[in-house]
This record gives C-alpha cells, sequence and structure tokens, in this order.
C-alpha cells in the first residue's frame, strides 16, 4: 500500500494548489517557529517534551544509514515515536491540538466523498487542491499542516493502489464519478497518513537543529511511511463497515440510525464515514485499543 521503509518518498514534490514544485525541507522550516501549536513567533520550537521523546531522539541521533542493520533501527525509532505520541495523548487529549483537528478534518473528509462519488475530479492535481482546501483548511499549527499533507500523501497513495483512478480523471470512467472502494480507501489511508506527516515534521525538526548530519538521508520521511503503514489497518473503512449488512437498504437503515435520515447510497456510505471519526481518530491515536475497549465492556 505505501512505500516501504527504505523507498521513501522524494525530497520535493509538486504543490499544484501553489503552483510551485516544494521540497520537504522548505515546508519542514515553518514548523520552527512553532512554539504551543501556534506560527509566527520567533521562537524556535523543539519538540514535544519528555522521556519518551527524548529516548527516541537520543535512538535517532545515533542512528546512522551505513550502520548494521540500519533499516531495523529505524523501524524501532519510528516506533519509539509512535509510542510517545500515543502516551502524550493518552495522558493529555489536547496535546498538539492533533485529536480536535484530526476529527474535524475527518468530517469535513466524509462530508466531501458524496460528491467526489457523483463527480470525481479531472486530474490528481485538482483532486488534491480540491480536498487539501476542503479538509485541510487553513490554519497556521502543525496539527493543520499535518492534515494537509497527510490528505495530499492519501491522494497518491490511493492512485497507487487503484490505477483504475485514471480512468475517471481522464474522462473515460461511464459514471463520472471515483467508486465507493476508492473513497473507502482514501478515508482510511488520509488517517494513518496524517499521523505519519505529524511525526515527519516532529522528526525533521529533531534533525535540523541537532543531527543536521542526517538530513540526507531523510529519516523523517522513512520514518512517516512506516508509521503509516503501521496504523492504516486501525482506521476504519466505511465501506467494510456498511458491507457488514446483508444488503444495502440494511446499510441506509444502520446509517439511519446512527446519524440521521439518508435517503440514497451515497448518502448512507458517506454518513457512515461521518460516524467512525471518532473511532478512527481514537484509535491511530492510540486513545481506543483492545485494552480500553475491554476495561469498557468489564464496567458496562
Amino acid at each position: 500500500m505505501f512505500q516501504h521503509l527504505t523507498g521513501a518518498r522524494g525530497p520535493g514534490r509538486v504543490l499544484p494548489y501553489l503552483g510551485i514544485v516544494r521540497s520537504d525541507a522548505m515546508e519542514e522550516a515553518q514548523v520552527g517557529t512553532i512554539v504551543g501549536g501556534d506560527v509566527g513567533t520567533s521562537t524556535r520550537w523543539k519538540g514535544p517534551n519528555g522521556d519518551r521523546w527524548s529516548s527516541a531522539r537520543r535512538r535517532l541521533a545515533r542512528w546512522r544509514e551505513d550502520s548494521r542493520n540500519a533499516d531495523q533501527r529505524l523501524e524501532e525509532i519510528a516506533a519509539d515515536h509512535l509510542s510517545a505520541l500515543h502516551e502524550t495523548l493518552r495522558a493529555d487529549r489536547s496535546a498538539f491540538g492533533l485529536y480536535d483537528t484530526a476529527c474535524a478534518a475527518g468530517e469535513r473528509l466524509a462530508g466531501a466523498l458524496g460528491s467526489l462519488a457523483a463527480e470525481g475530479a479531472e486530474s490528481e492535481d485538482a483532486l488534491v487542491a480540491r480536498l487539501v482546501s476542503e479538509v485541510g483548511g487553513d490554519g497556521g499549527t502543525l496539527a493543520d499542516a499535518a492534515v494537509r499533507r497527510g490528505m495530499a500523501a492519501a491522494v497518491r497513495d490511493v492512485r497507487d493502489m487503484h490505477p483504475e483512478m485514471d480512468d475517471v480523471m481522464n474522462g473515460g470512467g461511464a459514471g463520472g464519478g471515483f467508486a465507493w472502494d476508492i473513497l473507502c480507501d482514501l478515508y482510511q489511508v488520509f488517517f494513518a497518513d496524517m499521523v505519519g506527516e505529524f511525526l515527519r515534521a516532529v522528526v525533521a525538526e529533531h534533525v535540523k537543529l541537532a543531527v543536521p548530519v542526517l538530513i540526507a538521508t531523510d529519516p523523517e520521511g522513512r520514518i512517516a511511511d512506516w508509521v503509516a503503514e503501521k496504523v492504516v489497518d486501525l482506521a476504519p473503512n466505511p465501506c467494510e463497515e456498511s458491507a457488514e449488512a446483508t444488503d444495502l437498504a440494511q446499510a441506509v437503515d444502520t446509517a439511519q440510525s446512527v446519524v440521521g435520515a439518508a435517503q440514497d447510497p451515497s448518502t448512507a456510505l458517506s454518513k457512515i464515514a461521518e460516524s467512525l471519526v471518532p473511532q478512527a481518530v481514537g484509535k491511530i491515536l492510540g486513545l481506543i485499543t483492545e485494552e480500553t475497549t475491554g476495561e469498557e465492556g468489564a464496567a458496562a
């Protein structure tokens, strides 16, 4: 689904919604002005605090690409950063503003799925531009930036998964819109890529400040890819949730009972996607686990 850790995304990419080619380093430079989530201050943000974060940073500082078992060690470092993020959010759900920002973005994405099923998009650039704008907004926090970059990455990843997207974007599709299996994958992959992009920014800032020798090896991009691949299956897929009903009528009834009236399959799936947002965000951010659901069941 995603590029492997040893083949991460390149250092530059086209940002069609800005009309420029922009390097990851240029975008990461903005992170240095973030303090407590606000952009535009003169004090550099030194990254998250805490023992788990410090341990992950120390391991990264010692990592070298040409060392023995370098790929395995980088995967372990990626896991350390993901664990640090989960631990931080369990202690304080409001940390980084990530939970609320992700929930709001997920709801906006769910709302956009129906029109994409009907209209599609004329090109990948147009699809990225639309979704980055509609889902990501123009907020200036690190979480907002992770949403925008995660949305763009999700479009690229899902296009790799579904080459048939080109038929719709090139006008070759019969219906004019994207099939729901594509849109459901886009929904699921978005949450994973968002977390990966958040940690990419955290790692990139540490590398730039403390371990500049690692800049050329792009550990942050490789960590982002590993994290996204690791958590993607935690996010629910609206189509799979809908398929649990015995037929389409039951799927519509399910959407109606959960989130209100639904008039057609596209509306039903959009509503199901919207209802799944708290679960998706909770799981990818480590707030909902098998342990927590088991405890809730025991308490009930």
